[in-house]
């Protein structure tokens, strides 16, 4: 791939035309943005690159699906699964084949989330936790997607541990992480590791409650006198919060950790940000 350092190529050319070509960015170190589509790479400072972006009519929502779809048809293909894909289904190519996984059927799913109540939801081809995925056998996926789903996980090692066991040697895991300092956990602080360690150690149970209190404080603040309350609803409910909070820099800690500190069988291939996410690709080492 050609990489230019100065955009002179694409002068007199029709900003449509670039648009409708397929531009994708990606953050790299030293303050620079590389810009790419087709066979054509720019290295750009991080501003000229949004401005560029922006003059070529991508919104910062298109390009986090770009990148997102770049990823994905670099990584992904044969037979695997996505957990938790709710209404946003990663867009995968035409040689992988996707199962979706979920909690609960559609059905349930409405009546757990009535916040999504009008958007059309991926049908549930299997119905079982996300987290242990009990139906299905050792070494049998090519790669599994999990969006938007590990913040979700009581025990997000035991979960790691999970998928690795269901994925093929040289399987593919794609996951995506909200980065606090752009969500609704800003006020939250980072999850260390040795929490983590911790909700491993006891499935989550020992923090359970503290996570629910957390997030009637800081996430969806209630009245005072309505915190107690809120927190055993919620806990009753079972419902799905964001247990856990990374920013780019704790994720990719606790990922080279559980390499290092656990051995857990995997590498790191990719690891970017993307708008108010982080998206890692982890590979099962072969043995």
């Amino acid at each position: 791939m050609d990489c230019l350092e100065h955009p002179s190529w694409f002068d007199g050319r029709g900003w449509h035309e670039l648009f409708e070509s397929g531009w994708t960015a990606s953050d790299r170190m030293g303050g620079k943005s590389v810009v790419e589509c087709g066979s054509i790479s720019m290295s750009l400072p991080k501003r000229v690159a949004l401005s560029f972006l922006r003059r070529v009519g991508l919104t910062s929502s298109q390009r986090a699906q770009r990148r997102r779809s770049r990823l994905a048809n670099q990584w992904l293909q044969g037979q695997g699964l996505e957990v938790g894909a709710l209404h946003n289904p990663l867009m995968v190519p035409p040689t992988a084949h996707v199962a979706y996984v979920d909690r609960m059927d559609v059905a349930s799913l409405r009546q757990h989330y009535p916040e999504l109540a009008t958007v059309a939801l991926v049908p549930v081809d299997v119905v079982d936790n996300g987290e242990t995925l009990e139906t299905f056998a050792a070494d049998s996926q090519d790669f599994l997607i999990g969006n938007h789903f590990l913040e979700h996980c009581q025990d997000p090692i035991g979960t790691l541990k999970n998928w690795l066991r269901v994925l093929k040697p040289g399987g593919v895991i794609y996951m995506a992480v909200p980065n606090k300092h752009q969500s609704f956990d800003r006020n939250r602080s980072e999850t260390s590791w040795d929490h983590l360690v911790q909700d491993h150690q006891d499935s989550g149970k020992g923090s359970r409650a503290d996570h629910y209190f957390e997030w009637v404080t800081l996430v969806d603040p209630q009245p005072v006198a309505h915190q107690a309350a809120a927190q055993q609803h919620l806990m009753a409910q079972d419902y799905s919060i964001h247990f856990h909070v990374w920013t780019p820099h704790s994720l990719e800690v606790f990922l080279s950790r559980c390499i290092t500190e656990l051995h857990l069988p995997y590498e790191i291939c990719a690891f970017e940000k993307n708008g108010s996410e982080i998206i890692a690709i982890l590979r099962k080492r072969v043995p």
